[in-house]
């Protein structure tokens, strides 16, 4: 019977208890990134196997909506009441600029399911909040997609969303927070992408670490299509690149590495974040950066420093 893992950054629908799963324990590394969509993208630093049990540290009680209010009112009294500037002596002053109105809030698309587009057993409801996992052969009728249609926000220590108005203040309690808009229709799937509408992308995060034998790069490339992108080891110093996803972006370029490469003994994986490249050296010799066309300051270097390629 299948089920789904709860465990952080999994949520995968399995019915192999031994099968492997990648996840997120309670607090456990350390990338720190802007927004909350490069969050959702953090790749998984544990593996072990799936569970349904939920083995999250039991949380400290919350404070109630009216305490998180006047937490929030509390911290900008302060901020009002603070001592004014320190006047300094006068300079030239030109014309006052006019303030620049506030930008429109953002109108997101309504996106809908293909009809002609097949939704495959385990796939997740695409809208915010609403984690319904779709059941192969399932009937779609009274569906009901219960979900966040605005952004997240996150200002002066307090978490929502908005398009509605409830506020908390810790992480896991913000993830919580129920949908405020239901739809009659989930999306499994969304919009048919043609390959002529698919968006170029001119370059991408790297990283790479090496060992006597081999460099092992990771180049940040989220929901790359296995079955429509190519990877190719030409010869002993060039890699080629045609990447593809499933929303409608392709990332193409030719490699030359730094150091030669036994092609042959070369290979790749394609996880949900990444393109992982397994460059087998042909003369074991250190590399201090991936490209050969690559800036570098001559230093041999183990842990390989984050660019773009």
């Amino acid at each position: 019977m299948a089920q789904k893992c709860v465990h952080k950054g999994c949520g995968k629908t399995f019915s192999d208890a031994e099968e492997p799963c990648t996840y997120h324990r309670w607090k456990c590394c350390k990338p720190r990134v802007l927004t909350f969509d490069e969050f959702m993208t953090i790749p998984p630093c544990t593996t072990g196997v799936h569970s349904t049990v939920d083995d999250t540290p039991a949380p400290e009680p919350q404070p109630s909506n009216e305490e998180v209010e006047a937490k929030i009112k509390a911290q900008k009294d302060k901020a009002e009441n603070l001592p004014p500037p320190v006047a300094r002596a006068p300079i030239a002053q030109s014309a006052p600029r006019p303030s620049p109105s506030p930008a429109p809030p953002e109108q997101q698309e309504e996106e809908e399911d293909d009809p002609t587009v097949e939704v495959k057993d385990g796939a997740t409801c695409k809208r915010k909040a609403c984690g319904i996992v779709y059941k192969g052969g399932q009937s779609r009728k009274g569906e009901e997609c219960v979900h966040h249609p605005g952004a997240p926000i996150f200002h002066e220590g307090s978490k929502g969303w908005t398009c509605c108005k409830r506020r908390v203040l810790e992480f896991d309690e913000f993830m919580k927070i129920p949908g405020c808009t239901t739809k009659d229709k989930h999306v499994f799937v969304g919009k048919k992408k043609d390959a002529q509408d698919e968006e170029e992308v001119k370059e991408v995060r790297n990283d790479f670490y090496q060992t006597a034998t081999s460099v092992i790069a990771s180049l940040y490339f989220k929901k790359i299509d296995k079955a429509r992108s190519k990877v190719e080891f030409v010869d002993e110093e060039t890699v080629e690149l045609d990447l593809h996803t499933s929303d409608a972006k392709r990332y193409r370029t030719r490699m030359t590495t730094f150091g030669k490469i036994n092609a042959e003994k070369s290979s790749f994986k394609i996880m949900g974040t990444k393109l992982e490249l397994t460059l087998s050296k042909a003369d074991g010799m250190g590399w201090p950066v991936l490209r050969a066309d690559d800036p570098h300051t001559g230093e041999i270097i183990q842990a390989g420093r984050a660019g773009r390629v």
